[in-house]
């Protein structure tokens, strides 16, 4: 077990750190909270704090009518910088969000990377704004030391134009057409899980596991990605792109990484959905 994981406190060599970890769980996290509270240890510095979607939203409008959502679509979220805010598939960001860690997926046959969640804008959808996706933050511990998240990913084509027209075409009365209504899960899916572990306030261990839900061997590409703010504009640079393939093992629930790329930033957002990775 790497000792990074165990969360421990600080001084204290790796195997005791996990000993204690296993001894007592809880008592490992009452140790960092009480250190976050008295302000020795910023434990709660790093954490969730970003949001899974924050495109169109009245915090990102700049038109000059008040139509956020159409100022600032979805088509131009992957290419656009943000001013105020940022979103990302199980991201992280220190607590003034100038620092920030996501996710971003490929399946090979989505035109662009799969770095947000995606849905309709309020005036899109029959019942308002709804996003057509399923994710789910599974597990943290309060001062986020440990955080858990989770994500199914279609290896078919995403029908982003399906659940557009779809849903558009429905009215109040109807149901909504969902991301399952459209069969994109027929094919087999990803079931990504991302965790974090803290060794400390500022040393933080990310971990991605693809798990292939299908009967047939398929590859997969996933993208770390990290932005930062510039203090006193507020718009995002990007600063360091790391990526990966993970392709089906000899079963498919117990798929082998392999492969990397080396960093390659972009000029104005932190990885371009336009470009797939190398």
């Amino acid at each position: 077990m790497d000792h990074r994981l165990a969360g421990g406190r600080p001084g204290v060599d790796g195997e005791t750190a996990v000993n204690e970890r296993m001894a007592d769980p809880e008592g490992a996290e009452r140790i960092r909270l009480h250190a976050a509270d008295v302000g020795t240890e910023h434990w709660r510095r790093w954490g969730p704090y970003v949001s899974a979607r924050s495109w169109g939203t009245a915090r990102e409008d700049y038109s000059p009518d008040g139509e956020s959502w159409w100022s600032f679509p979805h088509d131009h979220a992957r290419s656009r910088a943000y001013r105020w805010a940022e979103d990302g598939m199980a991201a992280i960001c220190d607590d003034e969000q100038r620092l920030c860690l996501g996710l971003a997926l490929g399946n090979g046959r989505d035109p662009i990377l799969k770095e947000r969640m995606f849905g309709l804008a309020g005036p899109e959808g029959n019942h308002g704004e709804d996003v057509k996706e399923y994710w789910w933050y599974l597990d943290s511990t309060p001062t986020h030391s440990w955080m858990r998240w989770r994500y199914h990913y279609p290896q078919a084509e995403f029908p982003y134009a399906q659940l557009v027209a779809e849903n558009g075409r429905r009215g109040r009365l109807d149901q909504e057409f969902e991301l399952l209504d459209t069969g994109a899960f027929d094919g087999g899916y990803w079931q990504v899980t991302t965790d974090y572990a803290k060794a400390g306030p500022d040393d933080v261990l990310m971990r991605i596991t693809a798990r292939n839900a299908a009967r047939r061997r398929r590859r997969c590409t996933y993208c770390r990605h990290c932005g930062s703010a510039t203090p006193g504009t507020g718009s995002r640079t990007a600063r360091d792109r790391s990526c990966g393939r993970t392709a089906a093992g000899s079963s498919p629930s117990m798929p082998s990484w392999a492969g990397t790329c080396s960093p390659r930033p972009v000029a104005q957002r932190r990885c371009s959905a336009t470009t797939a990775p190398t």
